[in-house]
């Protein structure tokens, strides 16, 4: 076989397994319950072909989480306003918030394992990813608190396991944690007060109002 051949394989192969993955994972609750042999099954492949293409059940999910993503990614970086990079940071930053809220409700089977996996989610490419592009926002708006930390506090709130436990059974309605998120984000993205110097009080209030008439 060519080269050629192999590498278009390959790639067939690796669209097969995600699409099969990504139909398995949608039916059911609990990523746990899909296996690798039920993937491979579905996508027509040998289970060895998964395991050299994505490593390990970790490396499938990823990949599967990335191509998710992809729509996301490409809308913040290239799309129209508010997600967009020609929105300004105070509209971008909520925007952004709102759409991986979103992306986690949607996803939430696979957002969970992902995150429950053996690395640390903070340790992940698409973690970094979203951290940098937060920072960089916060930078740009006069803020209190540091924008590396803020940006951490800010992705804490779309946390997978957060969001499961919040919209899980007889949970939190999704419009409503939606707005619950928009009133928090804006709380934070309230710009800090004027630096007045140290030991300086309020300014100065109303002057004095006209004396008695007469005199």
């Amino acid at each position: 076989m060519s080269e050629h051949r192999s590498r278009k394989d390959a790639v067939r192969n690796r669209a097969a397994v995600l699409a099969a993955a990504d139909a398995l994972f949608a039916r059911r609750e609990n990523a746990e319950d899909v296996t690798m042999a039920e993937v491979a099954a579905a996508a027509g492949v040998g289970k060895g072909t998964i395991f050299r293409a994505f490593g390990d059940r970790a490396g499938l999910l990823r990949a599967l989480y990335e191509a998710r993503l992809e729509p996301l990614g490409a809308a913040v970086g290239t799309g129209p306003p508010p997600l967009g990079p020609d929105a300004p940071p105070a509209e971008r930053v909520p925007a952004l918030l709102d759409a991986l809220l979103r992306f986690k409700l949607d996803n939430r089977a696979l957002a969970l394992a992902l995150e429950d996996g053996d690395t640390s989610p903070y340790r992940t490419e698409h973690y970094a990813r979203w951290h940098d592009l937060l920072r960089t926002l916060l930078e740009r708006i006069p803020l209190a608190a540091d924008s590396g930390f803020t940006a951490h506090v800010l992705l804490a709130a779309v946390r997978a396991d957060l969001v499961e436990y919040l919209a899980g059974p007889g949970g939190t309605d999704r419009e409503e944690l939606r707005a619950r998120l928009a009133e928090l984000v804006g709380t934070v993205l309230t710009p800090a007060p004027p630096d007045r110097g140290p030991g300086s009080g309020p300014g100065p209030g109303p002057g004095p109002g006209p004396g008695p008439a007469g005199g």
